[in-house]
């Protein structure tokens, strides 16, 4: 019997929970195959058999245990069943096999058959496509129908990611017809061990710091500009998109070196000054709340920083990222827009001293040159621990920021102005 422990996922982390079985009990699992998730106050993490055998499960899903703790045990002695009942399936499922192909062959004839029909029909088809007024927009100045749609998603295969999107998202999708609730029914379910610990931070960051917030505005237009021009050819070179966050990002590595107490941490009765940049970037992801750290942004690209960003995410997202990636951040931002948000005041990321938040975008009536003009305008928020950074220095820090994000060539210049720079000046 070999016995499955609970790995330590981390320096001072002493308990985890279990979150998900992948396997059953007396399941036949093999070597390397993944067989439970477990939450830690950081990350989710999975355990691999080490063996092949038959598994007992000892702990439930939900429970909390110890590191070090056998939360199950494989027999080593059982060998080959999964293979024995592959093997005996197989010959049972090759004349379905055949009976489905040849239904299939013919379902993508009817379909091709419809297709014709309904391209040869002088009246619209009726569906029921939920689509935006901006597609719509698009579709329009590109003399593309909503049959033309369904038509190409007719074609289209569905593969197994397809099915997982529909599942996890079918239970959170409220009905048209009916109503929720009518019941004086309620469900309990345990918070996870993640959750707890974000909660327990949360608080005591609000009640040990001395935590004040600053406002500015920045208008978008120069970004939104440069984004329309080069956006392809960026994508083009680089292979992947060019966001809003890059820019951000550097205009705050530049803005940090100019005000470098905002990128400073209390250690007992000592500050401590880093002479780089890991910026982390707040992540919701199914668990709750992640923070992965770009390290060393402040010597990275936009094109590196857009890469960067991308792959931590993901990982965040499908509950591959690792502890060390979620940790040593310097400063972090968060951007409250994604999700509608047009002012927050964003929590401090212990032990940093502030944090950035991003809001949404929107049309906005400003004076520029005696003029009103209407701009994409959004509100900015830096969070910060007055013991440590004065008021001047939050104000100074945003205000750069806001001026290299409405000049994006000042970052090339250390937020002065090129020609202030050229003069030495």
């Amino acid at each position: 019997m070999l016995e499955i422990k609970v790995p330590s996922p981390g320096e001072s982390i002493t308990e985890v929970q279990i979150a998900t079985w992948l396997v059953s009990d007396g399941d036949f699992v093999e070597k390397d195959q993944e067989i439970v998730e477990i939450d830690s106050d950081k990350a989710t993490l999975s355990i691999s058999a080490q063996e092949d055998g038959k598994i007992k499960i000892l702990i439930e899903e939900g429970e909390t245990v110890k590191v070090e703790s056998i939360i199950a045990s494989i027999d080593t002695s059982v060998k080959g069943e999964k293979k024995i009942q592959e093997s005996s399936t197989k010959t049972k499922d090759i004349s379905t096999e055949t009976k489905e192909n040849s239904e299939k062959i013919k379902e993508s004839e009817a379909v091709k058959e419809k297709i014709v029909e309904n391209k040869s029909a002088s009246k619209p088809i009726e569906t029921e496509l939920n689509i935006s007024p901006l597609a719509k927009k698009l579709m329009q100045a590109n003399n593309v129908s909503e049959a033309d749609f369904i038509n190409f998603m007719k074609g289209y295969r569905v593969g197994k990611k397809d099915v997982d999107f529909f599942l996890s998202q079918k239970d959170n999708v409220k009905s048209t017809t009916k109503s929720w609730g009518g019941t004086r029914d309620s469900e309990r379910k345990k918070m996870s061990t993640l959750r707890l610990k974000l909660s327990e931070r949360l608080v005591s960051v609000k009640n040990e710091t001395a935590m004040l917030t600053t406002f500015n505005e920045v208008n978008m237009t120069p970004i939104m500009e440069i984004r329309k021009k080069y956006k392809e050819i960026f994508k083009e070179k680089h292979g992947i998109s060019l966001g809003f966050m890059s820019f951000f990002t550097k205009a705050v590595t530049e803005a940090l070196n100019i005000v470098p107490g905002v990128n400073a941490q209390i250690d007992g009765n000592e500050v401590v000054y880093h002479n780089y940049a890991d910026i982390g970037i707040a992540v919701s992801s199914p668990k709750g709340l992640m923070v992965p750290v770009v390290r060393n942004a402040e010597q990275m690209t936009l094109a590196e920083i857009e890469l960067n960003i991308k792959e931590l995410a993901n990982k965040a997202r499908t509950n591959k990222i690792t502890i060390d990636e979620m940790m040593g951040g310097t400063f972090t931002i968060t951007n409250g827009g994604v999700f509608g948000s047009m002012l927050s005041t964003p929590i401090i990321n212990p032990p940093q001293s502030a944090i950035l938040g991003m809001h949404n975008i929107v049309e906005r009536p400003i004076a520029v040159n005696g003029k009103v003009e209407i701009h994409p305008i959004m509100y900015v928020a830096v969070s910060y621990h007055h013991r440590i950074i004065d008021g001047s220095e939050s104000v100074t820090f945003l205000v750069n920021v806001k001026e290299m994000l409405e000049n994006p060539v000042k970052m090339l210049f250390g937020g002065n102005e090129p020609v202030e720079s050229l003069l030495g000046i």
